[in-house]
């Protein structure tokens, strides 16, 4: 080998083709009298346009005389025409080449030294450089059957993908999650007796199409069944995110959007169904995993002033730079029903503008405001969800005397304003530091017929978290949180007291990852005082969440 390639160094037309192939393939770029057909098989890019053929190396301005290679591109250009430049005048000498491009040079430069001797124009070629450069073909034909074998093995498999393929453009994916929960600790919560809760298993199964028309853009399908319920606990609070509303194991569609740039710095997204605050903007919470990773519980997954944005409707994220994107939504929740205080902007809806500022990889901050009207935290205690605590706590009043029909659901409207601020900070790869605040303006908008005082609430939730990523291994995750659930902390509706104790949020997880599919986490939710009442039991929920992911 080393004989060969002293014998390539003596020859100017091998020289040529080396350099020819070091200053053009690599870059992607074909000078006008090469043809690498070889390459140009697999190149996605076609080749740019290049400088006429040089006449003298004086016309490239890279190119010295004191060059070591300086006579053998002399000889390219003087004996064989077998060299071009880049249009900016350059040849580019230096950069690097792999065994691959200097065959496909060889190639080249092999095919005009044929085609010379083909037509007898001058005696250019000498017997000592046919000698050489038959031995170099020689040296060179394995890489080139390689070379073509490769190409036709790509070929192949690339008409069996097309041939099989789900879609062109749409991906299926999907994903499962088995939970095993029970209550541990306490007796009564609310007059409930939550040491009556069993041990249960439930599935929450997703099959999700992910569709581009334009690699851009993403229609984003997701069908869902789901029987994992909640522990009956009296309370809102320590819900998992988890788990279903009913318990049914009915399959729908869950999920329904299109997402496209309608610039390079503005992203719009149009949701159908199921949309949620976490499809809008970013979340802030490094525990957001949607239930299938991260958190196990519904406050621990993100601040509980996101909640009150679902439904349908659409929104809009415009980045002014790579550490400020601004996000613009309004999310209605039901759009579909024509009904009296119903439909896209008469029925309940959260509106959201978010300020996520992100002055580097590891910090983010999220200022986020939430207007919303008859839409619930989901979380905290029962008087923080003012709408379903009055309707199971103020009877209905019959039409007429004996009336023994069902009676309708007293149902009073509120109007709520939220402020949050969300911040996560990476301390190191391996120790985030996150955590929230959140406060809620609750008010009235009627009086049901003079049963309910008209007033306020101020209801506040906070927490802090600490994740631990790739603890013990790659993929995996260890995080706690400490917070507050929604409390009532003041109100001017007598029917609704302020909370008057505290309740603490205290979770633990490990999210150990056991193959690249599927991934266990056993986790811990201890309440203090639930729903913010020193009179019931502290509660200790228990969960083991396996999901796979295909």
């Amino acid at each position: 080998m080393i004989k060969v390639w002293k014998s390539l160094l003596a020859s100017p037309a091998v020289l040529g083709a080396v350099f020819v192939m070091s200053a053009t393939v690599v870059a992607g770029e074909t000078p006008a009298n090469l043809e690498i057909k070889e390459v140009e098989k697999t190149s996605q890019n076609p080749p740019n346009k290049t400088m006429a053929q040089v006449t003298s190396v004086s016309q490239l301005s890279d190119v010295q005389p004191t060059d070591w290679a300086f006579q053998a591109l002399q000889s390219l250009v003087e004996r064989y025409g077998c060299i071009a430049g880049y249009p900016n005048g350059t040849y580019r000498g230096n950069r690097a080449m792999t065994r691959y491009e200097f065959a496909a040079g060889l190639n080249a430069c092999l095919d005009r030294v044929n085609e010379l001797i083909a037509t007898a124009t001058a005696d250019l070629v000498t017997k000592q450089d046919l000698a050489t450069l038959q031995r170099l073909q020689e040296e060179f034909s394995a890489e080139l059957a390689t070379l073509r074998g490769r190409v036709d093995t790509l070929e192949v498999k690339a008409a069996e993908l097309e041939a099989n393929q789900f879609s062109t453009t749409t991906k299926l994916q999907g994903q499962v999650v088995a939970a095993i929960t029970d209550v541990f600790g306490g007796n009564r919560v609310n007059d409930v007796d939550v040491k009556d809760n069993n041990t249960t298993f439930g599935a929450r199964a997703r099959v999700e199409f992910v569709t581009s028309f334009t690699g851009e853009d993403t229609l984003f399908t997701r069908i869902q069944a789901n029987n994992i319920v909640n522990p009956n606990l009296g309370t809102p609070e320590g819900s998992l995110f988890f788990a279903g509303d009913d318990g049914t194991t009915d399959a729908f569609i869950d999920a329904l959007y299109y997402k496209f740039p309608l610039t390079k710095s503005t992203q719009v997204i149009a949701i159908a169904n199921a949309g949620a605050a976490d499809d809008l903007t970013n979340t802030v919470n490094i525990f957001d995993g949607d239930g299938a990773f991260g958190a196990l519980s519904t406050f621990g997954t993100r601040n509980s002033i996101y909640y009150q944005v679902e439904g349908s409707g659409f929104g809009i994220t415009q980045n002014f730079s790579n550490a400020f994107a601004l996000t613009l939504g309004y999310l209605a929740g039901s759009p579909n029903n024509p009904s009296s205080d119903n439909g896209l902007f008469n029925g309940p809806y959260g509106a959201i503008a978010q300020l996520t500022i992100k002055p580097s990889e590891r910090f983010t901050v999220g200022l986020t405001y939430v207007n919303a009207y008859n839409q619930e935290l989901g979380t905290g205690s029962r008087a923080a969800n003012p709408r379903s605590f009055l309707a199971s706590t103020i009877a209905p009043t019959p039409p007429f005397p004996g009336f023994d029909g069902e009676l309708p659901e007293v149902s009073v409207p509120f109007s709520s304003n939220s402020y949050g601020i969300e911040a996560s900070l990476g301390l190191s790869k391996n120790f985030v530091l996150g955590g929230w605040v959140g406060y809620t303006n609750a008010r009235n908008l009627s009086s049901e017929g003079g049963r309910v005082d008209r007033g306020e609430l101020d209801i506040w939730n906070w927490a802090v978290t600490l994740g631990f990523p790739d603890l013990g291994k790659e993929g995996n995750l260890a995080g706690i949180l400490f917070g507050m659930e929604p409390k009532v902390t003041g109100s001017s509706i007598n029917e609704i007291a302020r909370d008057r104790d505290t309740s603490y949020h205290i979770e633990a997880f490990y999210q150990y990852k056991v193959t690249d599919n599927i991934t266990i986490t056993p986790g811990v939710i201890w309440l203090t005082a639930p729903d913010h009442n020193s009179n019931n039991d502290d509660v200790v929920i228990g969960a083991l969440r396996t999901t796979f992911s295909f």
